[in-house]
């Protein structure tokens, strides 16, 4: 998909060399994140795929505030043009940023409901604070809200322990819908849905991005970030490796990176080929390309040097044009 904005819209979120590091006991730091470029434009969905254990949802948890004492961060996430929600403190961050600026589709759905209130009390409550809805009106709004996220009517007066892992994912996407934030931050949306709702609550993401407001999803499920992503980008080992437009990314030319690439290729649709071996422990990242050892075309460069990320890309095999010279090989 493609949004219909100007190329010169400011961006709702501009990510500037974002790094993430836990300090451990013993002195050693898992560098979770480093250097992370990107940004999301009004009407626009950016999808943020790769291996699990990569980094996405703690880049995610970075944007909310939402990392553990022992962890540091440095760069910047400028939110709206005017804050930096790196460096924001708890206060602005709860009060006028989470659920009134950026939404959240939080990864585990069940930890987050409060257990001691149903689906329908905490409906009506964020729906009292985000939208001003009272008395009458109150629980037809609620309705609605659930509705959005396909849940069940019959189930909102229901406990979160009393639901089932796709129905307190629909529960927390309907609360994060709420308010129609700026930027939507979606983490996992999809988790425990049978593939008519995936495609059901993805639809209902994208109807949410298309009244121009800003989509960053993070998934596993490239069927789905293909049905409702503009562009796509490709984390590995903490890094973001590629940029690209989705339509140029699951069609033709393809991928550039070779771990994009074999993300598409292990796919049962496509080659049903898994990426051999396994990636880096954080905490002891090779001197060169993180994704070296697992990659076919990878020579002495590639393991003694770190590629730059320049032009959307991370490899040091550059692309000439939007087809990487790597493909051509494979494909000749």
């Amino acid at each position: 998909m493609t949004a219909d904005r100007a190329p010169d819209t400011a961006p709702v979120l501009d990510v500037r060399d974002l790094s993430v590091r836990f300090r451990m006991r013993g002195g050693n730091d898992i560098a979770a994140v480093s250097g992370a470029r990107f940004s999301v434009a009004p009407g626009e969905c950016l999808a943020l795929v790769g291996e699990s254990g990569c980094g996405k949802s703690v880049l995610a948890s970075a944007l909310l505030g939402l990392l553990p004492a022992n962890a540091a961060t440095t760069g910047s996430a400028l939110l709206g043009g005017d804050t930096d929600l790196l460096t924001a403190g708890e206060r602005t961050l709860a009060r006028t940023v989470r659920g009134r600026r950026i939404g959240l589709v939080p990864q585990s759905p069940a930890a987050h409901l409060t257990p001691v209130r149903t689906v329908r009390a905490q409906l009506e409550e964020a729906l009292r604070e985000l939208t001003g809805a009272r008395g009458s009106d109150l629980p037809k709004a609620a309705l609605a809200a659930a509705a959005r996220a396909s849940f069940p009517e019959g189930h909102l007066d229901r406990y979160p322990h009393e639901l089932s892992g796709g129905l307190a994912q629909r529960a927390a996407t309907a609360l994060a819908l709420i308010g129609d934030a700026p930027l939507l931050l979606a983490d996992e949306p999809t988790t425990g849905l049978d593939r008519d709702l995936v495609e059901r609550t993805v639809d209902e993401l994208r109807r949410h991005t298309d009244t121009g407001r800003a989509l960053l999803i993070i998934t596993h499920d490239l069927a789905a970030a293909e049905r409702v992503a503009d562009r796509v980008a490709v984390m590995y080992a903490g890094r973001i490796v590629e940029i690209a437009d989705a339509e140029d990314f699951f069609g033709a030319p393809g991928p550039r990176h070779p771990y994009a690439r074999g993300l598409l290729a292990a796919l049962p649709e496509r080659d049903f080929a898994p990426i051999p071996g396994m990636p880096p422990e954080l905490g002891a990242l090779p001197e060169g390309c993180a994704f070296a050892a697992r990659c076919g075309h990878a020579d002495d460069r590639c393991t003694a040097e770190r590629p730059a990320f320049r032009a959307d890309l991370a490899c040091h095999h550059a692309p000439t044009g939007r087809t990487h010279p790597l493909k051509e090989a494979a494909d000749a």
